[in-house]
């Protein structure tokens, strides 16, 4: 058999020739790209030339590493790079897609990566050499501002720029030190999550983009910054699965991060078991780490009941942080007390939560008794203790806990019976008076939650603190505060029976420094333009009702009211919709008002007997007496709304329309308080003829009859009921 052998110095020949000839060729391109076309309008020879020069350099790039190698030598690479800040599009282009080809790892020197299999068709030395010089190349394109202009391309308008840039991204984020430069780049990663996640994107730059953040998330400061973008997965990867310290420092992180509720969800749902055992058994810096985290994600609803329900948290936040008799920090007591906060602010139902790990309940009987909840009386003791004895942070978190759990009707009972039987009422009420404007206004959300409940205690206790309130209530700073509402609505809520607590008031002149309060929020003048205008026009008309409700039992009130004209501001806010708790206590003051009606009008003297006067035997009848102009016809007196609290007078004509318009409210309440006040015009002690008369001028009487039709309550109908007998004696009717 013959063999052909092929000739070693013909291969040789044919090899120095192709280089000399690719060396010409090279140098060519070099002269075409170093010069640094910039493509200005009129250069348009020189433009096509960059890009044969450009075409040229792909393609020798594409025949080994070596090739790219050469150029690299040349200089060429840094004038590509260059090319990428050209003016012309169409050079900008190509430049991506040499720079492309440039650093792209083929498949046939990817040894190194196991990710890819070795081309078994190369020697493994070959191999190593073109994978080494392309990481040359990575790591020379990684330097200056390279990657900075690549970036930006990301955020082109352009498509094909687009996808280029982040294709190229995608090569050089292989090269751990150029990966890095790419997340340190401000806005690289925000670009990047925005392109991954787009639908707008073509699937090969999603892809990209996707596989781009994958090689960046080797690195802590790319995956906090990941995190930051809403891209949360690999920060929770890191946390279920790396190291203890990697754990402790991606807790840590994660207690930084704003996150959306829907992230603070999905956090509690795959990461809270794993962080309430960190809280359990960690250190004090994973304690602290652990906390920070739970603090963040316990601040939605929906969270905060699946660290409650799923990653059972409450036991080792309550017995080992907050109530813990070792010698932690007093800062994991406060992140403890937040997060406590944050956990009943859920509104779940912690009279079903325990704080023991196992059932025994500690009984000496051996039987199974009731279990410790948040709500046990040693339990809400501690946090009493706690807030006396420990600084404004944690008392201010604690004194929330408490206000939360008082905001419920399911849980306030428990917490009313443990704060009596500690005696802690004094204590709460000194609150009122601290530096801390947080730590006043929780106590008041508190003993304002605890008002219907022990009004009568707390009217009793709040003596010298009355002047505190006060001047909280008083306090102008720009608007409407948290704080002047939560102050006025314990005011409100306090029993309005009580004659000290009104005269207290009184003597400190709460009522006249409220009244006027009162008429600027219903003007509009007091705006604040904030969720707290209501809850105050609604504290201050409670506080106002209370002088009403003391009218018979000192003539200063009535003549305050006078001087106030509580009856014709009372009347005005009748008309405030949306506001039921206005207009439900504004009809109840008009009731005791009027009531005060026939005893304040002015009954005309009688008329001295007319001249000529005979005895009727002798066939003579005296004249009919005239009555005195102005009048009332209901009271027989002079009557006006402001003086005399009238309701039936020209001047409050306003009045029995209004409330005549409240009879068709949709709170039982308010229209209750209505009638009751309209009752006033025909009870005894008036001309119920005349007080029949007026409702039907204001057609109120077939919204009365249909009242007792209706049948909404029993004591409503009873009233209805009340209110058509009186108008039935009317013979007209």
């Amino acid at each position: 058999d013959t063999e052909v052998s092929p000739s070693v110095a013909l291969r040789s020949v044919i090899h120095e020739w192709r280089a000399r000839n690719e060396e010409k060729d090279l140098a060519r391109a070099c002269a075409s790209l170093v010069g640094g076309f910039a493509g200005h309008a009129g250069d348009e020879e020189e433009e096509e030339s960059a890009l044969r020069a450009l075409v040229h350099v792909s393609q020798i790039c594409q025949r080994s590493a070596a090739s790219k190698d050469l150029v690299r030598r040349r200089g060429v690479l840094r004038a590509v790079a260059e090319m990428l800040k050209s003016g012309s599009r169409r050079l900008r282009l190509k430049s991506l897609q040499v720079l492309r080809v440039l650093v792209e790892d083929n498949d046939d020197n990817k040894v190194a990566n196991p990710i890819h299999p070795p081309n078994f068709n190369l020697p493994p030395n070959q191999a190593r050499i073109d994978r080494f010089l392309v990481l040359i190349l990575q790591e020379e394109l990684g330097k200056g501002d390279t990657i900075r202009t690549i970036i930006k391309f990301l955020s082109n308008e352009h498509v094909q720029e687009r996808e280029l840039a982040v294709s190229l991204l995608h090569e050089l984020s292989g090269h751990e030190p150029t990966c890095e430069r790419i997340g340190a780049v401000y806005g690289a990663i925000l670009l990047l999550v925005g392109m991954g996640s787009s639908k707008s994107e073509s699937a090969v730059a999603v892809d990209k983009a996707e596989s781009t953040l994958r090689n960046l998330d080797r690195f802590d400061a790319n995956v906090k910054q990941m995190a930051d973008n809403g891209r949360l997965q690999p920060l929770l990867t890191r946390l279920l699965r790396g190291e203890p310290d990697t754990r402790v420092a991606m807790a840590d992180y994660l207690g930084e991060l704003a996150l959306a509720n829907d992230d603070k969800a999905a956090v509690a749902e795959q990461a809270g078991p794993l962080l309430v055992g960190m809280l359990r058994t960690g250190a004090t810096p994973a304690k602290e780490a652990t906390l920070k985290a739970l603090r963040e994600i316990s601040s939605s609803e929906a969270s905060a009941k699946l660290l409650l329900q799923r990653a059972g948290v409450l036991p080792p936040l309550v017995n080992d942080v907050l109530f813990s008799t070792g010698h932690l920090p007093m800062k994991l007591k406060e992140l403890a007390a937040t997060i406590l906060a944050n956990l009943v602010a859920s509104g779940a139902d912690f009279r079903s939560i325990p704080l023991d790990d196992d059932e025994d309940d500690g009984g000496g009987g051996g039987g199974r008794g009731r279990r410790r909840t948040l709500l046990s009386e040693d339990v809400v003791h501690s946090q009493l203790h706690l807030i006396s004895n420990t600084g404004p942070a944690i008392g201010c978190r604690l004194l929330s806990v408490l206000a939360g759990l008082t905001s419920s009707r399911a849980t306030v009972a428990d917490v009313v019976a443990a704060v009596k039987s500690s005696g802690a009422t004094i204590s709460l009420i000194q609150f009122i008076e601290a530096a801390h404007r947080d730590i006043r206004v929780e106590s008041l959300k508190l003993l304002r939650n605890l008002a219907p409940y022990m009004g009568a205690e707390l009217a009793d206790a709040l003596g010298g603190s009355l002047s505190s309130l006060l001047r909280a209530i008083s306090s102008d700073g720009g608007g409407v505060t948290e704080e002047q509402a939560a102050a006025v609505g314990l005011l409100g809520d306090l029993p309005e029976g009580d004659s000290s607590l009104t005269w207290q008031l009184f003597d400190l002149g709460a009522f006249r420094a409220l009244a006027p309060k009162l008429a600027e929020l219903r003007r509009g003048t007091i705006r604040g333009g904030n969720r707290y205008v209501t809850p105050l026009t609604e504290g201050v008309v409670k506080v106002m009702y209370r002088v009403t409700c003391a009218l018979e039992e000192d003539a200063e009130y009535v003549e305050f009211a006078r001087e106030a004209g509580l009856a014709p501001l009372f009347v005005e806010l009748l008309h405030t919709n949306g506001m039921d708790t206005v207009q439900l206590y504004s009809a109840m003051a008009l009731e005791k008002l009027s009531l005060q009606s026939s005893h304040l009008t002015a009954i005309p003297a009688p008329p001295s007997p007319p001249a000529g006067f005979g005895c009727a035997c002798l066939g003579r009848r005296p004249a009919a007496a005239a009555v005195p102009a102005g009048v009332c016809r209901v009271h027989g007196g002079f009557c006006s709304l402001r003086e005399t609290f009238c309701l039936a007078q020209a001047d409050g004509g306003k009045a029995v329309e209004r409330l005549v318009a409240c009879l068709d409210h949709l709170d039982g309440r308010v229209v209750e308080a209505a009638l009751a006040a309209l009752s006033t015009l025909v009870c005894d002690g008036v001309d119920a003829r005349e007080g029949v008369v007026v409702l039907g001028e204001a057609d109120g009487l077939r919204p009365v009859v249909d009242i007792m039709v209706e049948s909404r309550t029993g004591a409503l109908q009873r009233r209805a009921v009340w209110a058509v007998e009186r108008i039935l004696r009317v013979e007209e009717i």
